[in-house]
């Protein structure tokens, strides 16, 4: 690949742009507001003049409900020998083009899986996609070249290629994608009304929950609205879940022993679930979840502290295998929790400590 257009200079958009042009390809970079596409230029991430002739990609980076539409014009125009949408719904899209009329042996949907609660070209990033699934969904009548160029662009991008049918990945999606971003919603709204005292007792577990909660509704509403039948029945299963948990904690209020113990059984039913389905969530490099242990450390909120642990862990010979930041509630000052293999942690601990670091037990 020579040559792309990206059109769509959102999150995505830019990033692909941006890493396509760090490898050498000839990005340009159009968008339904200019302005966008000059922001993205100006990164680096390629150029907002139009091409001169048929690019070999183009990329389409627009929301769900304009991907079919903007496929079909830039097909009309003869832009390139390649097209493909980073849309995250992918059946809908497949099915508008083909009632358009569009050549669909030049089309192949694809999915990034990966992103920011950010959004706009000053959000993207050419790294964002390195280690990510990027999924692509190939129909009968994708013409092998296509396919090729979709792989390239996947490689050129660092991502993973994972093959699935259009509607397999909706289905996927809404399960561990669009879901969780209408859950992560739903918890934080229940702090909107909250009283103070009870919003700053908020620790590392709300944190995670609500992380994604501060994602772009328009942006969100756009992609629900291309999927709703997946989500609505991931979120029907989701909502009896739910009122079996309020039936199990209504009988641990109950005067009578026998309700209080089904109750128990309840409630300790959903969480063991909970424990079998996390156990399934791929670990480090998309391989099987493994056991790490913990190693916490207290830490200042200074410049270069947090430089000084990792090089003090390095030191010590121990990899660090993922790593999470508890700040403290009116302090400036917080716990670095440091995840490395069973074996490394008393070693990593002891050297620690021999460097001056407090621990916490």
């Amino acid at each position: 690949m020579r040559t792309a257009v990206v059109i769509g200079t959102g999150l995505i958009g830019t990033s692909v742009a941006l890493a396509l042009t760090d490898r050498g390809v000839t990005v340009h970079l159009v968008d339904h507001d200019p302005s966008r596409a000059r922001t993205a230029a100006a990164r680096g991430a390629g150029t907002d003049a139009p091409p001169e002739g048929p690019v070999d990609l183009a990329v389409v980076a627009v929301p769900p409900a304009r991907v079919a539409g903007t496929l079909a014009d830039a097909m009309r125009a003869g832009t390139a020998r390649g097209y493909l949408d980073v849309a995250s719904v992918k059946g809908g899209p497949l099915r508008e083009l083909e009632a358009l009329g569009a050549d669909l042996s030049a089309y192949i949907g694809t999915h990034p899986m990966s992103g920011k609660e950010q959004s706009g070209p000053l959000a993207g990033s050419g790294d964002l996609f390195e280690g990510r699934p990027w999924v692509l969904t190939p129909t009968r009548d994708t013409d092998t070249e296509v396919l090729n160029l979709a792989l390239e662009l996947v490689a050129l991008c660092r991502a993973v290629p994972v093959v699935m049918d259009a509607d397999a990945h909706d289905r996927a999606v809404a399960l561990v994608s669009h879901t969780p971003q209408l859950v992560s919603s739903m918890v934080a709204a229940r702090l909107e009304e909250a009283e103070e005292t009870a919003v700053r007792l908020c620790g590392q577990g709300i944190r995670d929950v609500t992380r994604i909660a501060g994602s772009d509704p328009r942006m969100w509403v756009d992609i629900l609205s291309a999927n709703p039948g997946p989500v609505a029945d991931v979120l029907a299963a989701l909502a009896a879940d739910l009122d079996g948990a309020v039936r199990a904690l209504r009988a641990l209020q109950s005067p009578d022993g026998d309700e209080r113990r089904k109750g128990v059984t309840g409630v300790e039913d959903v969480l063991r679930r909970g424990n079998t389905g996390r156990g399934r969530v791929p670990g480090k490099h998309g391989t099987a979840p493994a056991a790490y242990e913990t190693v916490a450390v207290l830490i200042s909120d200074q410049p270069g502290e947090l430089a000084r642990i990792f090089a003090d862990a390095g030191k010590a010979g121990v990899n660090v295998e993922d790593v999470r930041i508890e700040h403290a509630t009116g302090q400036q000052a917080g716990v670095v929790q440091l995840m490395v293999a069973p074996a490394a942690a008393p070693p990593l601990a002891a050297a620690l400590r021999e460097r001056g670091w407090a621990l916490r037990q």
